[in-house]
C-alpha cells in the first residue's frame, strides 16, 4: 500500500523534488497525512528549497497543508518559517498567532504578563474548539487532581476526574535570545495543528491542549533581531554580540527557577500553575542537530518524585526513536547534562509535579544559511548517539525548524496517545507531594522567630509564595523532635514559640520547598566530573536564616493559620519619642532606609548600645526628622524601629545618601545585571556607566562616592583595559532606524574600547580621593593585578575543586563597618574556590621563599615545635617569631623593615573582612574536595589606597537573587564609605637622644 499512497502524495505536489520527498517517507505509518487534504504548494516548495540536505526533514514537517481561510507563517513573515534572511520580531509574531487565532476557532491567544521592559508576553492555546471552549472547566477538574485534598485522596474520584479532563502540554521557546529559530518553528506548529487534518493532528486536537509561548526573553529577542538587521544592511563586517538579552541578565534567565526573580520566570510559572499543565517543554539551540535532554545525566536531583524519572526516560527514549525512524542524523538524548539543580526554567515543573523537557537543536544566532565545522565531541559516534551528527555541515534556520518540529509533533503524537498514563501519573506525584510527611519525609521545615533575621526571612518566605508554596505560622508553641546533628545522633525535642513559620510539607508543591530550604551534597567521587551548574544552593544558608528541618509528624497537628502576606512580619515602630534607632542585622534593606527617608538626618551607630530595652548592633541606624512616612516606610523596607526619647550614648557618624556608579564593560554584561537588579528592587539609585566612561572621565570622584565594578564573568584583566580587537570594524550599540531596541540600558557609538590605561589611572585617581571601589571575583583580579589594591594577592587553588558550592565563611574583622550587623559566621556562594592572601608590603612574583618555622623545620635535634641547636659554640636565640594564620599577614621584623620601601604604611595595610573557615567545617552545600589550599584563607578583603578604599569579593555576594544574606556587606560598605579607612597609629616621638645622654651624665 505503500506504494500507492506515495504516487498519490507525489501526484498532489508535483513539482516537489521526487528525490527529497522520497528520502523523507518512513515505514512508519503512524503519521500518515490525510490524502484528500490539499497541500500549499508554494509554501511546500519553500520548505525543500530552504532544507540543505533531504535528511533533515521527515514526513511530518516536509509539506504544508493548505487552507482558504486560515493564514500560513509566510502571511506575516513574506515566507515560509525558517526562510533565510527572515527573523521577525516578537510583535510580528504575535501578530501572527492573533492572525491564526481570529481565522480558526482551534486556536485562543493570552496575555500572560510583561517583561521588565513593558513587552508583552504571551500563551497561544491549540486544540479543538470543545477543548478550548471548555477549557475552564478543565482547568477545574486539573487543579483536583494537582490538589488531592480537594477530593479527600479519594482514587475513584480522581479516576472520574482522569476520564472527563485532557492534558495541557506546555512549549516555551526562545529563552536564550541568540538561539532564533523556535519562535517561527512555534509559528508553523501551531499552524499545522490548527489546519492539518492528518489522522495524528486530529487526535492530538481532541485529546489535549497544546500550549505555546513563543517568545519567553521578549526584551532580549527584540535585540536579538536588531542586531541580525544590522548584520544584514553590513555585509562583510563584524557585528556585535547580545551583549544585553533581558533587562538585567542574559542566559541566566534559565538559571531564575529557584529565585523566581524575573518576570519571565514568574509569568510562564503563574501560566503553568493556571492550566494545571502536565508537561513543560523549553526549546534551545546549542547542540547539533538535536539533543532531547529529556534524559539527561546523573546526578539526578535528590527532591524529584522518582515517577517522574520514569516518564523522563520513558518520553526520551521514545522520542529519539521516533526520529531515528525518519532517518534524521544527529538526534540523541541522555548526553552529559546532570538533571541536579532545580534552576532551569523546565524545572518548574518538575518541582510542581509535571515533567520538565528541554531541546538543544542547532542555530546559527540568526537566519542565515551557514557551513558549520563541529568539534570532535559533537559529532563523536557514543553508545547513546550512534547516528550522530556530521562533522561538517550546510545548515539553514530551516533545518533548525524541521528539527523542532518533527521532534515536537511526535512527541506530542505520542502524549496524546497516553492522556491517562500521565494523567494518572501526574495525580500519583500530587498525591504523593502531600503523602510526603508520612512517605519520606520531612514533615515542615520551621522557621522560629528571631528579630535578627525577620527582615531577611520575609524575602525568603516571597520566594516560597512565588513558587506558590503555602506558608503557615504558629499560634501556640509546639514541641517535637528534630534530628540529632550527626548521622547517629538520637533525636531531640525542640519548642516552638507561638509565630513561628512552618512551611509544612503536606501540600501539592512541598517538593520545591524541600530542595530549595533542604542542604545539598554533591560526592567528590560522583561519577559526574563536571556539574552543568551551581551544586549547592540551600535557601536557609544563602539567605542566613536558621531553618529547622522537622521529620516528626506531631508539628503538622499543632494550631497554625496561613500567613498570606510576609510583610506583616517585619515593620513594626514602638516606643515614644522623637529618634528612631534600625537595629543594623545585617538586612538587605537598611541602604535603601538611607534613601527613603529624604530630609531626615541618619547616624550610624559606630558600636553596640542598649537603648529602650533592646540590644542595637554596631552599625544600627539613629533616624531623627523624619516625616509622618516613616511607618510606611518601615512597612516597606520590612524594617523594625523603635522610637528613643534621648540619643544613646554611643559614637555615630552622619550617612547622607552616597552617589553610586555601577560599572560595566562591553565585553558581557551578565553578572553584573544581578547587582542591578538587587539596587533596583531595593530602591538604590545609580548611574550606569561602562568603562568607557571611566576613560572619559578623569574627574569621577566628582560625581560619585562609590563605583561598583561588578564581575565581568569572563574577563582578564587585559580583556577590561583593552577591550575587543580594533583591528575589527566599528560596532555600534545605540538606537537607530533599524536597530530601535538597542541603546535603551546604555548605548556607545563603539563597543571595541575598553577601559585603556587613562581608564585605570582615572579609577586609581577616584580611590586615591577617597572613593570606594566595589569589586568582585575577576573585577577583584583586575584590581589586585594592577596595582588598586596593594598588598593583596590571589591566593593558589592548589587541588581544591568546587563548582558553585556554598561555603561556611568566620568574621575576622568584626569592628569594620561592612562587617557591621553580622555574626561570627556567614555563608557565602562560591563559584570556583577564589581566596586572597595579603601581606604588609608590596610582594614581588619571583622572590625568594623563606621557610616557615611553624610549618617546616630542617632535620636535626627536638621535635616539630622545637628549634635544632648547633653544637660546638655559644647558643644564640633566634628572633621571637609570632605564628600567622592563613588569612593573616606575616608579621615584619626589623630586618625585612630596615630602608624596604615596600612596606605599606599601617593606614594602607589590607583588613580581612572574612575568611573561610577551617577545613572541617568549611563545606555547606554542594561539591567540595581537597579543600586544604583555601581553607581559612580571606574572602572578603579591604584594600586601601591614598584616602580610599577598593572592596574585594571572592565569592560573588550579590548572586542570581539567591544570597540575600550576603547583600547587606556590600550596602554596610556604601553606606559607610567614607569610613571604611584605616587610621594609623600614632607615631612615636623620636628620641632625643642628647637629653639622655645629659640626664645619664648628671
Amino acid at each position: 500500500m505503500r506504494p500507492i499512497r506515495l504516487a498519490i502524495v507525489l501526484c498532489s505536489v508535483p513539482l516537489i523534488s521526487a528525490a527529497v520527498h522520497l528520502h523523507s517517507q518512513s515505514l512508519n505509518t503512524s503519521f500518515d497525512r490525510d490524502p484528500q487534504q490539499p497541500i500549499d504548494q508554494e509554501y511546500t516548495e519553500h520548505i525543500h528549497k530552504y532544507t540543505t540536505d533531504p535528511t533533515f526533514t521527515s514526513p511530518l514537517v516536509d509539506y504544508l497543508p493548505a487552507s482558504k481561510t486560515v493564514p500560513t507563517p509566510s502571511k506575516v513573515l513574506g515566507d515560509v518559517s525558517g526562510a533565510p534572511d527572515i527573523l521577525p520580531y516578537a510583535e510580528d509574531v504575535y501578530k501572527y498567532f492573533r492572525m491564526l487565532a481570529a481565522a480558526s476557532s482551534r486556536v485562543k491567544v493570552f496575555t500572560i504578563g510583561h517583561t521588565e521592559e513593558g513587552r508583552e508576553m504571551i500563551a497561544v492555546a491549540v486544540a479543538d474548539a470543545d477543548l478550548l471552549k471548555n477549557a475552564d472547566a478543565n482547568k477545574q477538574r486539573l487543579a483536583q487532581l494537582a490538589d488531592p485534598r480537594t477530593i479527600s485522596f479519594d482514587d475513584a474520584r480522581a479516576r472520574a476526574l482522569i476520564d472527563q479532563s485532557y492534558p495541557v502540554y506546555y512549549i516555551t521557546g526562545t529563552i536564550h535570545s541568540p538561539e532564533t529559530g523556535a519562535p517561527t518553528a512555534l509559528m508553523e506548529l501551531a499552524y499545522r495543528l490548527a489546519v492539518d487534518d492528518s489522522p495524528y493532528i486530529k487526535f492530538i486536537r481532541s485529546h489535549m491542549i497544546v500550549l505555546i509561548t513563543p517568545v519567553v526573553e521578549v526584551d532580549g529577542r527584540d535585540r536579538m533581531v536588531d542586531i541580525y538587521r544590522w548584520h544584514k544592511a553590513h555585509p562583510g563586517e563584524k557585528y556585535p554580540h547580545l551583549l544585553y538579552w533581558g533587562h538585567y541578565v542574559a542566559h541566566d534567565n534559565n538559571r531564575d527557577a529557584m529565585g523566581m526573580t524575573l518576570d519571565l520566570s514568574r509569568n510562564v510559572l503563574n501560566t503553568y500553575i493556571d492550566w494545571h499543565a502536565q508537561v513543560l517543554h523549553d526549546l534551545h539551540e546549542s547542540v547539533p542537530f538535536l539533543y532531547d535532554n529529556t534524559v539527561g545525566d546523573g546526578p539526578y536531583n535528590a527532591w524529584v518524585d522518582p515517577l517522574l524519572a520514569d516518564e523522563w526516560a520513558e518520553l526520551g527514549w521514545n522520542n529519539v526513536a521516533q526520529m531515528q525512524t525518519f532517518g534524521m542524523p544527529g538526534v540523541f538524548t541522555h548526553g552529559d547534562f546532570d538533571t541536579w539543580s532545580p534552576g532551569y526554567l523546565m524545572f518548574l515543573a518538575s518541582m510542581h509535579n509535571g515533567i520538565s523537557r528541554l531541546y538543544e537543536t542547532f542555530g546559527n544566532g540568526g537566519a542565515d544559511t551557514e557551513k558549520r565545522i563541529l568539534e570532535p565531541e559533537d559529532y563523536s559516534r557514543t553508545w547513546y548517539r550512534q547516528n550522530p551528527p556530521w562533522p561538517v555541515v550546510n545548515w539553514s534556520q530551516r533545518d533548525n525548524n524541521n528539527y523542532e518540529e518533527s521532534a515536537l509533533l511526535s512527541t506530542i503524537s505520542y502524549f496524546a496517545q497516553h492522556t491517562h498514563h500521565f494523567l494518572e501519573n501526574y495525580y500519583t506525584k500530587s498525591k504523593r507531594s502531600i503523602e510526603k510527611p508520612t512517605l519520606e519525609g520531612p514533615a515542615a521545615y520551621v522557621i522560629p522567630p528571631d528579630v535578627a533575621t525577620t527582615n531577611r526571612e520575609v524575602e525568603l518566605l516571597r520566594v516560597l509564595g512565588r513558587q506558590h508554596v503555602e506558608i503557615q505560622q504558629l499560634t501556640d508553641a509546639a514541641t517535637c523532635n528534630i534530628p540529632g546533628e550527626k548521622r547517629n545522633d538520637p533525636p531531640k525535642p525542640e519548642t516552638f514559640p507561638a509565630g513561628s513559620i512552618v512551611i509544612r510539607m503536606d501540600q501539592p508543591y512541598s517538593r520545591i520547598a524541600d530542595a530549595l530550604l533542604d542542604r545539598q551534597f554533591w560526592a567528590p567521587e560522583d561519577p559526574q566530573k563536571h556539574p552543568y551548574d551551581d551544586t549547592g544552593w540551600s535557601f536557609t544558608h544563602l539567605f542566613n536564616v536558621k531553618t529547622v528541618r522537622v521529620s516528626d509528624t506531631s508539628i503538622l497537628k499543632a494550631g497554625m493559620r496561613p500567613l498570606d502576606d510576609p510583610a506583616v512580619l517585619a515593620g513594626k515602630l514602638d516606643g515614644t519619642g522623637s529618634i528612631i534607632a534600625i537595629n543594623n542585622s545585617g538586612q538587605a534593606s537598611l541602604l535603601s532606609a538611607v534613601y527613603k527617608l529624604k530630609g531626615a538626618k541618619i547616624q550610624t551607630a559606630e558600636k553596640a548600645f542598649d537603648a529602650g530595652g533592646k540590644h542595637f548592633s554596631a552599625g544600627s541606624l539613629l533616624i531623627t526628622g523624619s516625616d509622618d512616612q516613616v511607618g510606611s516606610t518601615l512597612r516597606d523596607l520590612a524594617l523594625d524601629g523603635t522610637k528613643l526619647s534621648t540619643n544613646p550614648s554611643v559614637a555615630v557618624h552622619d550617612v547622607t545618601a552616597p552617589r553610586i556608579a555601577v560599572m560595566h564593560t562591553w565585553l558581557a554584561t551578565q553578572t553584573e545585571g544581578w547587582w542591578r537588579y538587587a539596587l533596583d528592587t531595593a530602591g538604590i539609585p545609580f548611574d550606569y556607566i561602562s568603562t568607557q566612561t571611566a576613560a572619559n572621565e578623569a574627574d569621577l570622584r566628582s560625581r560619585f562616592d562609590v563605583i561598583i565594578f561588578a564581575p565581568v564573568g569572563h574577563g582578564s584583566t587585559l580583556d577590561i583595559i583593552n577591550g575587543l580587537p580594533m583591528w575589527n570594524n566599528p560596532m555600534p550599540w545605540k538606537k537607530s532606524d533599524i536597530t530601535p531596541n538597542l541603546g535603551r540600558i546604555d548605548s556607545t557609538d563603539d563597543i571595541r574600547p575598553g577601559l585603556g590605561y587613562d581608564g585605570l589611572e582615572h579609577l586609581r585617581k577616584f580611590v586615591e580621593q577617597g572613593g570606594l571601589l566595589v569589586t568582585c571575583e575577576d573585577t577583584a583580579q583586575f584590581a589586585i593585578e594592577t596595582g588598586l589594591a596593594p598588598g593583596v594577592s590571589i591566593a593558589p587553588k592548589g587541588e581544591v575543586r568546587l563548582d558553585g558550592t556554598v561555603l561556611n565563611t568566620v568574621f575576622v574583622s568584626k569592628d569594620n563597618p561592612i562587617a557591621f550587623g553580622y555574626a561570627e559566621n556567614l555563608p557565602v556562594i562560591s563559584a570556583n574556590g577564589m581566596a586572597f592572601n595579603i601581606s604588609n608590603s608590596l610582594g614581588r612574583s619571583g622572590g625568594r621563599q623563606q621557610m616557615d618555622p611553624y610549618a617546616e623545620r630542617p632535620t636535626g635535634r627536638g621535635s616539630l615545635e622545637e628549634n635544632d641547636q648547633p653544637l660546638g659554640r655559644k647558643a644564640v636565640a633566634a628572633e621571637s617569631l609570632e605564628k600567622t594564620q592563613p588569612w593573616e599577614a606575616k608579621k615584619l621584623n626589623e630586618e625585612q623593615v630596615r630602608n624596604n620601601f615596600n612596606v605599606l604604611p599601617e593606614e594602607l595595610r589590607p583588613e580581612v573582612i572574612l575568611r573561610f573557615s577551617d577545613n572541617k567545617t568549611l563545606l555547606l552545600d554542594g561539591l567540595l574536595d581537597k579543600a586544604s589550599s583555601i581553607a581559612e584563607h580571606a574572602v572578603v578583603v579591604s584594600a586601601h589606597l591614598g584616602q580610599g578604599s577598593v572592596l574585594l569579593f571572592g565569592n560573588n555576594p550579590i548572586y542570581r537573587g539567591e544570597t540575600i544574606g550576603n547583600y547587606a556587606m556590600v550596602f554596610n560598605a556604601i553606606l559607610n564609605h567614607d569610613h571604611l579607612q584605616r587610621i594609623a597609629a600614632p607615631t612615636p616621638a623620636p628620641e632625643n637622644k642628647q637629653a639622655s645622654r645629659s640626664a645619664g651624665s648628671n
